[in-house]
């Protein structure tokens, strides 16, 4: 939302959000400082301040759909997966009460608000920057903790039961690769790469877990705050489902979410090594270091398909962005990560 022309949506956003704060706390609210995050190409978030006539301050954060294009065709890989903000909602809400570090949150919006599909929460502190995480001097003693602390928050998310979530959908091995190959159909570009990993992931896949779990399907450096004490809170839950925990120990591993620092497979971050064992100690199941990996080769192959089909969002008319555009140049970095990996 930059530029002139978006100076009227911007204004309508604020109107928006201060009918909503009013209804919620039950008491005039200003809004102010209405700032978009950087990053998240699928979904939006603004942080502002809701200020109250004694004074005082809330710092608030609205996590929204972008608005799309009337005639925008609906069909994306992360849409064909996203759950709906509401159901976000329902998530975070569970997790947290569960002890998974994330946002106190707040309200829906509704229909009638003007802000769209959305939610607000409180704002937590800390940072999601890969790069200052990864580099600046104030994380140094952070960085020695994020490997235990991610391995331990992770137990504690694949351990909410069940029944304190909302209707989720399940997501197999089978099913994943299956939407991988219907977005790779949908581009109608010929990708060699992905297609014979996609063949080697199906000739060697583990097998299914007795009963599925809950998986967070975002995991990763980028998504989850950290300040100087380590991290504060997860992020963007938009994926998660039910499936095989392992799904998200291998994401997590992805050389793209290690930001550079590509000898330290968790999250930039330590080895494997370091974050199984810290899962396994806080009552995570049993890793099987080959179920892991495969599923580390999946979520390559799934980012560098999710990066196309970012790019053919923008291509296609569904999304104007300069950053959906841009994200589909990493789609071939990916290529040469599935080369290296499948030997």
């Amino acid at each position: 939302m930059d530029g002139a022309r978006d100076g009227d949506a911007r204004r309508e956003l604020v109107q928006g959000l201060t009918k909503a704060c009013s209804r919620h706390f039950g008491r005039a609210v200003r809004i102010d400082g209405l700032f978009r995050h950087s990053g998240g190409a699928s979904r939006q978030t603004w942080g502002f301040d809701a200020i109250f006539d004694d004074g005082s301050v809330e710092k608030l954060v609205l996590r929204r759909d972008p608005p799309r294009a009337a005639d925008a065709p609906p069909q994306s890989l992360e849409n064909s997966l996203a759950i709906d903000r509401a159901t976000e909602f329902a998530v975070m809400r569970a997790a947290g009460l569960h002890g998974v570090p994330a946002p106190q949150m707040l309200f829906i919006a509704q229909p009638g608000d003007g802000v769209g599909d959305g939610y607000v929460m409180r704002s937590v502190g800390g940072t999601a920057i890969a790069r200052e995480l990864l580099r600046a001097p104030r994380f140094e003693q952070a960085r020695g903790k994020i490997t235990t602390q991610l391995g331990t928050i992770l137990a504690t998310l694949h351990s909410v039961p069940l029944a304190a979530l909302p209707k989720l959908r399940v997501g197999t091995a089978e099913s994943v690769i299956a939407t991988m190959r219907r977005a790779l159909d949908v581009t109608g570009e010929p990708h060699p790469v992905f297609e014979l990993a996609l063949s080697w992931l199906e000739r060697r896949m583990p097998p299914a877990p007795a009963a599925p779990g809950f998986v967070h399907g975002d995991f990763r450096t980028g998504n989850y705050l950290v300040d100087e004490s380590g991290v504060t809170a997860i992020l963007d839950w938009e994926i998660a489902h039910l499936g095989d925990p392992l799904e998200d120990l291998g994401w997590l591993c992805v050389k793209s979410w290690r930001f550079g620092a590509i000898d330290r497979p968790a999250g930039g971050f330590g080895s494997r090594e370091e974050l199984w064992d810290a899962y396994e100690a806080a009552g995570g199941a049993r890793v099987d270091r080959d179920h892991a990996r495969w599923w580390e080769i999946l979520g390559t192959a799934r980012w560098g398909v999710i990066c196309m089909t970012q790019a053919w969002k923008h291509l296609s008319g569904a999304e104007e962005s300069m950053e959906l555009a841009s994200i589909g140049r990493r789609a071939v970095e990916t290529e040469f990560d599935l080369l290296e990996l499948l030997g």
